[in-house]
């Protein structure tokens, strides 16, 4: 082991340099040990050491460790020196032994300090030093990149951290300098610098900032700014072709390096979107030549304005020998139930046939499609769901491909063309009225004037009879509904005058269109359609024909249709007081069909509102602990907890339903029965009034 001692040179106290204390040596590793007068109590964390480790590797030890000797109970020397300056470094080089590295044995440069106080050294090392400004830092590692031309996985080796941590320094390093001065100066925080490094533009940089007024540079806000032209990477089109398409297309793909989920901007729209049209009319033209339909069209939206009628699928008729095999297995169950009239008693080798039985007449349960020639006039839109997926709705029929309208034969109760119309005034000269009428045919058509007066009678005469009978009444009903609900016509094909509107719900509610609620109505809508009758005049026959459970079934999915509960910018308070009651009678509980997510809610709100749902969805405490968080952090912690409690926007809860989150004592009083004003409704009261 070497030895190099040091001494001052006899020079006035005026002249006097600065002295380092005590002795250079150069230790072995292994016999060096953590001091137990360091005043450092807290351990060094893993990533500091890692730190260290790295720098050393490639840099060597810049600095070196100040130890003392360790002394035995019997004042003799141990052999061994107790780090008072440096036990970070100590054990750095302990991690680059372990990983064989260098050698357990390796010398190590030490200055052995017997004349200071350890424990004052340890807390002068800890105290007197002060790390360098962020800003600083980004500078200093941009340059080092710049000028050693050294890779991030490269830095990150040589500093060891990791690539992301490179990568974010990186970026903030090339936040304009304006920036970064006004942030050394106290202009801003690290958070709105971050947001202003999402995208690298220096220039656009500045163009935000001066956009932005001192009140508006919230860090939500800047970010927004900063990527207000680029489309997210959670936007449905990007989902439908996949970032790895649209970056080995050519486009630029901007990664926001300061979240943990990694979000990204996708900067060239007009890319973007030619990719969307490209792969949709691909799968447009795939679905034409496989299904044979006469056309196919691709959309982003479903096309509300397309003014074609619809067809339906119909039960596709069966081979004969699939028939008589139904028919069989329905002859033999039947005769297994009435052999055996309590099922409790069947015995074993029945149920399992009865079993066997189900199994094969699902089998054979009844297919649906459409015809050759009904695709051979209809075509499918394929349309881009909120949900990123394709959904195709077959089956439209443009009104160039409609079958020719047959001709009807004269109206045998129409207008006799051989008699005068009606517009003889009263009052006219006696002369005239006293002329003869002549004989005329006892078969011509009486005039317009006398049908309506005597239908008018008959009408008066069907509706006191209609009333009397509440059952036929309801067939009439479910009639006058399927055909505005299902061919759009009405007024010409029944005599009801029921009038039936649908509210387009997709133009207020984003995404409503993939909702499970609307997935559920979609899938019972093509169920009932696809046993509608073709012919409109066959419809009456097919409502009276149908059970008394199935025409109320079909008669409230008509109804269902025309439920219109949205509180948009029109005033409806007695419609909306009415839709409370309904929620109310059917006992809707709004957390089986819609959860707080951060795409549906929680992005789109307020800080303060969030932090209030957490306190009253899960407790107070939770929504202190999410009072000082970033929005995007705050977003991600409350997820999670409102969904578990099922928590509910005041606008979605159902008056006199108790809510599961509040206690008992705070349930009673949010759910009195009927209840909107002083309740958690109350807000919603306040709109209405506005």
């Amino acid at each position: 082991m070497t030895r190099q001692a040091q001494t001052a040179p006899a020079t006035s106290k005026a002249e006097r340099p600065v002295i380092q204390t005590g002795e250079v040596l150069e230790i072995a590793l292994d016999k060096l040990k953590a001091s137990p007068r360091n005043v450092r109590r807290v351990s060094h964390t893993a990533q500091d050491i890692e730190a260290r480790a790295a720098s050393i590797r490639y840099k060597g030890l810049l600095q070196p460790l100040v130890v003392e000797p360790e002394v035995k109970e019997s004042g003799e020397a141990s052999g061994y020196y107790l780090v008072t300056i440096g036990e970070g470094r100590r054990q750095a080089l302990r991690l680059l032994a372990k990983r064989k590295l260098l050698s357990k044995h390796e010398p190590v440069r030490c200055v052995v300090d017997t004349l200071n106080d350890p424990g004052e050294i340890s807390l002068d090392e800890n105290t007197s030093r002060r790390d360098m400004h962020p800003a600083d830092q980004f500078e200093a590692w941009k340059d080092l990149a710049e000028r050693k031309g050294y890779s991030a996985e490269e830095i990150a080796a040589r500093s060891g951290v990791s690539p992301q941590a490179v990568r974010q320094r990186l970026r903030m390093g090339a936040v304009a300098p304006a920036l970064l001065d006004i942030y050394r100066e106290g202009g801003l925080t690290l958070e709105q610098v971050m947001a202003f490094a999402v995208s690298p533009d220096p220039d656009r940089q500045m163009q935000v900032y001066a956009q932005l007024a001192p009140h508006q540079r919230q860090t939500y806000a800047i970010r927004r700014a900063m990527t207000e032209a680029k489309v997210p990477a959670d936007d449905p089109r990007v989902r439908f072709v996949g970032v790895d398409a649209y970056v080995a297309a050519g486009g630029a793909f901007l990664v926001d390096l300061f979240t943990e989920a990694g979000e990204g901007w996708l900067e060239d729209v007009s890319l973007l979107d030619r990719l969307v049209a490209e792969k949709l009319q691909a799968e447009a033209v795939a679905l034409r030549e496989a299904e044979g339909w006469k056309w196919t069209a691709a959309y982003l939206a479903y096309p509300y304005d397309h003014g074609c009628s619809r067809i339906w699928e119909r039960a596709l008729p069966r081979a004969p020998e699939e028939e008589a095999q139904r028919s069989a297995l329905y002859a033999e169950r039947d005769s297994l139930i009435e052999r055996y009239p309590d099922l409790a008693d069947l015995p074993e080798a029945a149920q399992a046939r009865l079993a066997e039985i189900d199994v094969q007449l699902d089998a054979l349960a009844e297919t649906y499609g459409f015809d050759l020639q009904e695709k051979a006039r209809a075509g499918a839109f394929v349309v881009l769901g909120g949900d990123g997926e394709t959904r195709v709705e077959r089956g439209y029929v443009r009104p160039e491909d409609e079958p020719p309208a047959e001709i009807e034969a004269p109206d045998a109760m129409g207008p006799d063309p051989g008699e005068d119309d009606d517009t003889e005034q009263d009052g006219e000269d006696d002369e005239r009225s006293e002329i003869e009428e002549p004989l005329g045919e006892a078969n011509a058509p009486i005039s317009p004037r006398i049908r309506a007066d005597l239908t008018a009678h008959r009408s008066t005469a069907l509706r006191y009879a209609l009333a009397q009978d509440p059952d036929l009444a309801l067939v009439a009903l479910t009639h006058a509904l399927l055909l505005r609900v299902f061919r759009g016509v009405g007024g010409y094909a029944s005599c009801l005058d029921i009038r039936l509107g649908s509210r387009n719900l997709a133009a207020d509610g984003e995404g409503v269109e993939d909702a499970p609620a609307a997935r559920a109505n979609a899938e019972r809508h093509e169920m009932w359609a696809r046993q509608m009758p073709d012919d409109p005049e066959a419809y009456w026959d097919f409502v009276v024909g149908l059970d008394a459970d199935s025409r109320m079934g079909l008669m409230a999915h008509c109804v269902s249709l025309s439920l219109d509960a949205v509180r948009g910018w029109d005033n409806r308070p007695m419609a909306w007081k009415h839709a409370d009651r309904l929620a109310s009678a059917l006992d809707l509980d709004m957390s089986d069909w819609w959860s707080p997510t951060a795409a549906r809610y929680l992005g789109a709100v307020t800080k303060a509102q969030i932090v209030d749902a957490v306190a009253e969805g899960v407790s107070a405490e939770a929504g202190e602990r999410l009072a000082g968080l970033k929005k995007t952090e705050m977003v991600e912690a409350a997820e999670p907890q409102l969904i578990a409690a099922r928590w509910l926007p005041a606008c979605l809860r159902t008056p006199g339903r108790a809510l599961p989150w509040l206690n008992a004592g705070a349930g009673e009083a949010q759910a009195m029965p009927g209840a909107v004003s002083g309740s958690a409704l109350e807000p919603e009261a306040a709109d209405v009034a506005a």
